[in-house]
């Protein structure tokens, strides 16, 4: 059985909140422990440059943010956890997904494009404060996940475009050069818990409405006692719907933890002891992760041991990998010409299939003899995924699948196919 392999970017900006702790951090440390998975997690410095030209700052996040992973139980021993700046393949890889990658991919992309839009409503050149590395970032992001030959990305709704991306990367670099790169999917969670902030909109820096997750614990009850509530008086029954205070409470508690504070409501709770329960139960889970977290900021040697250390085992997955690119694209001993030589016309003799996305955004494939000769035409798909499983079917029955599918080429009968079905078969 293959080991599904998850990978998951972690931004270097910012301190984290309790929502980022609810909605990201917590579940993917739980994520972390299931048996017979391999989960790499990795701090996406490089990226940050890309909103971010203060040198310190870009140091202390990633500081911090590295802190607080490990703190929330993330164990490096079981997963590999390592800077993205540690992993000089990572960029190799990036100038060789450019090199196969057409600028009208990333014309679509959504950053981009949003740029653009406000550029273009506030009347100023399209491609104004657009830096290269904005447009080229989901190259970057489609390296960081096919170094590792991760299945699954975890990712929220907005991201999914990006996963997309890297797997049309991958697909061209396996036509051109052969099955090297896994495509991967986009593991989208609907369930992902969206925290209320103090004011009782979504908890987020942009709305200044946070509580600091590692915040000294007098702050943070500060902050919980500055939370939003109505105008009930002690006595008075309080509703639980659209209650924030509430809402952060259940996110902590068990349930029979949060029956007992839903009964209190009914009973007409004082909100000075509601959010005193609150902060209680907060703090009941933050403490030893507190601790915990400060010890490593005080102590930053002991993390950058524990970052060198999973990139020394990340690259020893990475070295390989990009040794095999850096051959399959010609970057080889100029003393295995002749042999390399032979081994690529050998394998040009053969049918191929061809996968390539069209303007209307469906995905198509070609199947062709040895000569390039055009044998089989699909139809749009709505996803890679569909056209690849098309062609696994064919593969798999050496015949053509429904009409609806795929169509013969002009003058190719049936038999021209399976023979050529076969003869990729057998080779």
């Amino acid at each position: 059985m293959t080991i599904q392999r998850y990978l998951t970017g972690i931004t270097t900006t910012g301190t984290p909140h309790l929502g980022n702790y609810v909605g990201a951090i917590r579940p993917s440390v739980e994520a972390s422990r299931r048996a017979g998975l391999e989960n790499f997690y990795f701090l996406a410095d490089y990226h940050a440059l890309i909103k971010c030209d203060e040198p310190a700052r870009i140091q202390r996040s990633t500081l911090e943010i590295a802190a607080c992973w490990l703190a929330a139980g993330l164990d490096p021993q079981q997963v590999f956890f390592y800077r993205q700046s540690d992993i000089p393949e990572i960029p190799e890889l990036t100038w060789l997904l450019t090199c196969v990658t057409g600028k009208g991919v990333l014309n679509r992309a959504h950053a981009y494009k949003a740029q653009v839009d406000k550029n273009t409503a506030a009347q100023v050149d399209a491609d104004t404060d657009v830096t290269a590395g904005l447009f080229m970032y989901p190259v970057l992001m489609a390296a960081d996940i096919l170094m590792f030959k991760a299945h699954k990305i975890p990712v929220g709704r907005d991201q999914v475009q990006h996963i997309e991306m890297a797997r049309d990367m991958a697909q061209s670099f396996n036509h051109l050069y052969g099955e090297h790169l896994v495509l991967p999917e986009a593991a989208v969670d609907e369930s992902v818990a969206l925290l209320p902030g103090l004011d009782g909109r979504k908890m987020s820096k942009s709305y200044d409405n946070v509580i600091g997750l590692f915040s000294p614990r007098e702050q943070v009850r500060k902050q919980i006692f500055s939370m939003v509530t109505d105008s009930r008086a002690p006595g008075e029954p309080k509703q639980v719907e659209g209650s924030a205070l509430f809402q952060v409470y259940q996110a902590f508690a068990s349930a029979e933890e949060t029956q007992k504070l839903r009964q209190a409501y009914a009973e007409g709770i004082s909100w000075a002891d509601a959010k005193q329960l609150l902060f209680e139960r907060i703090d009941r889970e933050i403490a030893p992760m507190r601790e915990r977290y400060e010890h490593m900021v005080s102590h930053p040697a002991e993390l950058e041991d524990i970052l060198q250390a999973g990139a020394a085992k990340a690259r020893a997955r990475a070295t390989p990998l990009m040794r095999e690119l850096r051959q399959a694209v010609g970057l080889r001993n100029l003393a295995s010409a002749t042999a390399a030589g032979r081994k690529d016309k050998a394998k040009a003799a053969l049918p191929s299939f061809k996968q390539y996305r069209e303007a209307d955004g469906k995905f198509y494939f070609k199947f062709v003899d040895a000569q390039g000769k055009l044998l089989v035409q699909s139809a749009g798909f709505a996803s890679p995924k569909e056209a690849g499983q098309c062609i696994a079917a064919m593969k798999q029955s050496q015949a053509l699948p429904s009409a609806a599918e795929a169509a013969l080429a002009q003058g190719v009968d049936d038999s021209l196919v399976r023979a050529a079905l076969k003869a990729l078969s057998d080779s």
